[in-house]
């Protein structure tokens, strides 16, 4: 969950003492991808970005870790 606070104080180096507003709406968007990966492929990714380098890397180790258990 995600609580947004508007803070109406101007920003002295913002322009006419404009804030960001566009910010709050990106926040999740990575860990959203990131969990989404997890669900099709059970692999948990902490690191940004997800390339497909680190998801190949991820699914390669798991499957290592999985054979071990065995």
């Amino acid at each position: 969950e995600i609580k947004v606070t508007l803070v109406e104080i101007e920003e002295p180096t913002g322009p006419f003492g404009a804030r960001g507003v566009a910010e709050p709406a990106m926040v999740a968007t990575a860990p959203s991808i990131a969990n989404a990966v997890y669900d099709a492929l059970g692999v948990r990714i902490e690191t940004m970005p997800l390339t497909k380098e680190r998801v190949l890397k991820a699914v390669k180790q798991s499957k290592k870790i999985q054979e071990l258990m065995k």
